[in-house]
């Protein structure tokens, strides 16, 4: 994403944690330290250092803490703070909803895309009910969770039982912390001193094949996307590693309602199942940038480019072509398998060749390579100046 956007003539700076593999690339002019500890504090030093004309947030945590940012200044009446998270994620009264997989697709549903019904769960109760009404198999989804972490399903009575006590009672404060020592990720001592309250739902299955959207949007406006089939994935519910892109007119359109519906800006993902008439059922949005935002396909087709060219008022010509085909294997997912992946002599490698310095850190250490997305925390911050 860094090169992406440095390719469409911005100086890119960056918030990362300090074991991240941006800190290997050529493209951050400047590298700021992301603590997960104090994580505003990290984030407003980024920010006033940098005076950043977008901030693009790469994981979902990060799009947390601009949201709590945004309303720390808003009580210091920071308009300038304000007007670019305005700018970079859209209206952000409307990410509590966004944020609740139920609340979300209740809003796809009334407008019209095609999507599973989802309920809230907030008792055991509440559980049976929604079971009875939507049968099995049916999924468990916990809000606030990514990378196929919190999704379970359910195929009988008891398998939704056990995954719902397990998902509805926080890890004990002992299990957060033997958690931040053994993945060395310090989030999960904030996890140990205040206990999230879980959120969560029950979403009628659809069977099919997972399919994505990548887009960008300006003030409630799609200007650009790309729609992909996932052909392979990392295990049953990770994340793509095969995609390829695909004209849908539905899922256009479901990008460009949502987009108005929430006022979005930045870059953003829509996840789908492909159902087996070949209908495209929204299951869930990833409201920041997502795996394959930096892939350009030509005219109109270049997330970067048409977001640089309305936040500087300035058309960009778009980049050449990430891929010569439609079939792009992304890296480094299909690179690490332990076996050899069947893709990697059809697909064009989603490779960063122009950053070598990247490749070896991902590749010199193979439980770094397969690493789950979540813990990839990078926010990175980019002046379009």
């Amino acid at each position: 994403m860094a090169g992406a956007f440095a390719a469409n003539g911005c100086a890119v700076d960056a918030l990362f944690p300090d074991d991240h593999p941006l800190g290997a690339s050529r493209y951050p002019a400047l590298r700021h330290l992301y603590r997960p500890l104090r994580p505003l504090h990290s984030l407003r030093r980024a920010i006033a250092t940098s005076k950043p004309d977008l901030v693009v947030a790469c994981d979902d945590r990060a799009v947390a803490h601009l949201l709590r940012f945004y309303a720390k200044a808003r009580e210091q009446a920071d308009r300038a703070v304000c007007e670019l998270i305005e700018r970079s994620l859209g209206v952000p009264r409307h990410y509590a909803r966004l944020s609740s997989r139920s609340g979300f697709i209740a809003v796809a549903r009334e407008a019209g895309i095609a999507a599973p019904q989802t309920i809230a769960i907030e008792t055991e109760r509440d559980l049976d009910m929604a079971l009875s009404e939507l049968g099995l198999p049916a999924v468990l989804k916990l809000d606030a969770s990514w990378g196929g972490d919190g999704v379970t399903l359910l195929g009988t009575a008891d398998e939704a039982k056990s995954a719902w006590r397990r998902f509805a009672n926080p890890p004990s404060r002992l299990r957060s912390l033997a958690r931040a020592a053994r993945r060395g990720d310090a989030h999960h001592l904030l996890a140990a001193i205040d206990p999230p309250r879980p959120s969560l739902s029950l979403q009628r299955h659809v069977a099919g094949n997972p399919a994505t959207t990548s887009f960008a949007c300006w003030r409630g406006e799609v200007i650009a996307a790309n729609h992909f089939d996932v052909l392979a994935s990392c295990g049953a519910r990770g994340p793509a590693s095969v995609v390829k892109r695909v004209d849908d007119p539905d899922m256009d359109r479901a990008a460009r309602k949502l987009a108005r519906r929430f006022g979005l800006s930045g870059l953003h993902g829509l996840d789908y199942v492909r159902d087996e008439a070949g209908v495209a059922q929204l299951i869930e949005i990833n409201p920041r940038a997502t795996q394959t935002g930096h892939l350009a396909f030509g005219g109109g087709c270049d997330l970067a480019a048409a977001l640089v060219a309305r936040a500087t008022n300035a058309p960009r010509p778009d980049r050449l072509a990430s891929s010569s085909g439609n079939l792009v294997a992304l890296f480094p997912q299909e690179w690490t398998r332990d076996r050899a992946s069947p893709w990697l002599a059809a697909a064009t490698h989603d490779v960063p060749w122009d950053d070598p310095r990247v490749i070896d850190a991902v590749l010199v250490s193979r439980s770094a390579a397969l690493r789950p997305a979540n813990a990839l925390r990078p926010a990175a911050i980019l002046n379009g100046r």
